[in-house]
């Protein structure tokens, strides 16, 4: 796992290797500059056969751009040609960053104070790349004046971008922009990812993300951090081979309660995941006159008839029944097309308040909830939801645009709250437990913005449930094989033809490219 930082936990960090650990800040600057410096020279060779190329660097006058003059200096040593441009008067520019324009010029580069636009645009146009050492992640608010147009201008290059430590005008503790923000090819992150990078409105701003160390320990840059990045090899240990004496009991029972009239397709697909997920049974069990269309759409999978109402959702009479098919399983998946009706609404408020098996909830059982969450608090047995931002926003009585200001914050808050686990899903998935840590999933795409896909992941975390994973560990699983399979199924058929059933077809193909990271 990588840790994620906030603006506030980086400055610590800073300072903590300053006056405990004795390195300098000029020294932290140069490592970040140097290593940015690589960073930029990979992707020159990879994008131009120019053997001198040409960098414009637009610099601020805070901390990024010391590390914007570190960049100049290491990209002219190894033969690139750098032009450096300047937002702010040099008198306005102090501390380590002061240090470094005096070795910049040293070096034989005189940066140009920005003053015309046209002149600017026009080396911008002409650059092989363009660096942006604007603002830093102290930056607050929305830029203004002269670095907003300037920002505007490096949006119009038509130059692939490199942004060192975030992009300029980005939250670095996430949420969207307020004003312009610079639109990356590349950013490289200095000693860690930033919180505005991974999750929400960043992913699209930062481009790939590049963790660059600037000398600091490894133990000492996760210290006290309770956010992170997974990675493989935290999803593969989680997955340990089959022993051989396995038979479908090892793997767990699944109960998906789940379907309505014209609504069986999400229960299907729930079912078809979990298979796909390594369960050893599935059992859907759906409203008596929808149970011969579920049956029709699953080999695997044995199906269960439930009383229903007079819209053909399942009855809250069947309570009983589905407590005592519960009791026969290892986990239970509710939520997928159960309709809205109100009875089935009441209905799983009580399942989600009283079922005593690890249960995910998701899709219409999310909407019962809302402003019912005490449900969650009484719950015997491990809760986990799959909220989309709307859902989320709906059970904590909010808007959207509040959830989405800060996933992080609210993810957190949530299942701390209710003593749940959380996965609010979007760009970057937010991964929340109750004890307040919290993991953002790298894979997935735009693709599976399709009905559907939500119902696969319902079956998949009952399906790791159901096999005996903690509740935080099914979670993190399903979340990142889901994006995985999705990402694998894109690089086969496009985003655009992308659907539900294309994932769980990838799945396989997910699981075996965990292969090898479980060291």
């Amino acid at each position: 796992m990588l840790p994620i930082f906030t603006a506030e936990e980086m400055r610590r960090l800073d300072r903590r290797a300053i006056t405990e650990l004795g390195i300098a800040g000029a020294t932290l600057m140069e490592n970040a500059g140097r290593g940015a410096a690589e960073e930029i020279l990979g992707l020159l060779a990879r994008r131009s056969a120019r053997r001198t190329a040409r960098v414009a660097i637009v610099c601020g006058k805070g901390g990024n751009a010391g590390d914007g003059f570190v960049v100049a200096r290491w990209l002219k040593r190894r033969g690139c040609h750098p032009l450096v441009w300047l937002t702010a008067p040099p008198e306005e520019i102090g501390g380590d960053a002061r240090v470094k324009l005096a070795e910049l010029r040293r070096s034989g580069l005189r940066p140009i104070r920005v003053g015309d636009d046209a002149a600017v645009a026009s080396d911008l146009r002409r650059a092989d790349l363009v660096v942006d050492a604007l603002l830093g992640t102290g930056a607050r608010g929305a830029p203004g004046g002269l670095v907003a147009r300037v920002i505007e201008l490096i949006n119009v290059s038509g130059r692939p971008v490199v942004a060192l430590d975030i992009p300029s005008g980005l939250p670095a503790d996430g949420g969207p922009p307020a004003g312009p923000a610079v639109r990356a090819t590349l950013t490289v992150t200095f000693a860690g990812l930033k919180r505005g990078l991974v999750t929400g409105p960043g992913v699209e701003f930062a481009g790939r993300v590049k963790v660059v160390p600037i000398g600091i320990p490894v133990s000492e840059v996760a210290r006290g951090i309770t956010t992170f990045l997974l990675e493989p090899g935290d999803i593969a240990r989680l997955l340990p081979p089959r022993p051989r004496a396995a038979h479908k009991g090892t793997y767990g029972h699944l109960l998906i309660i789940a379907g309505s009239l014209g609504r069986t397709g999400a229960a299907a697909l729930a079912a078809r995941a979990a298979m796909r997920s390594g369960a050893g049974l599935v059992t859907v069990a759906t409203a008596v006159s929808q149970q011969p269309v579920v049956a029709s759409l699953l080999l695997e999978a044995m199906t269960a008839a439930l009383a229903e109402t007079a819209a053909r959702t399942v009855a809250l009479g069947a309570k009983g029944v589905i407590a005592g098919l519960a009791a026969a399983r290892d986990a239970v998946a509710l939520g997928p097309g159960l309709g809205l009706d109100a009875e089935t609404q009441a209905l799983a408020r009580e399942l989600a308040r009283d079922l005593d098996r690890p249960l995910v909830i998701d899709a219409d059982a999310l909407t019962a909830l809302s402003g019912h969450l005490e449900a969650l608090r009484a719950a015997p047995a491990p809760r986990c939801l799959t909220p989309h931002p709307g859902e989320m926003a709906r059970m904590l009585g909010t808007k959207v645009a509040e959830v989405e200001c800060d996933r992080i914050a609210t993810a957190r808050e949530f299942a701390k709250s209710q003593r749940v686990h959380v996965a609010l899903k979007g760009a970057g998935s937010v991964i929340a437990a109750p004890s307040g840590e919290v993991y953002v999933n790298p894979t997935g795409n735009p693709g599976m913005a399709s009905g559907g896909t939500g119902d696969v992941l319902t079956g998949m975390v009952g399906a790791f449930l159901a096999r005996g994973m903690e509740a935080g560990a099914a979670v993190r699983a399903a979340v990142y094989l889901h994006g995985r399979a999705g990402d694998l199924a894109a690089a086969r058929l496009g985003e655009e033809a992308l659907i539900a059933s294309d994932v769980i077809a990838a799945l396989p193909e997910a699981f075996t490219a965990l292969a090898g990271h479980d060291g």
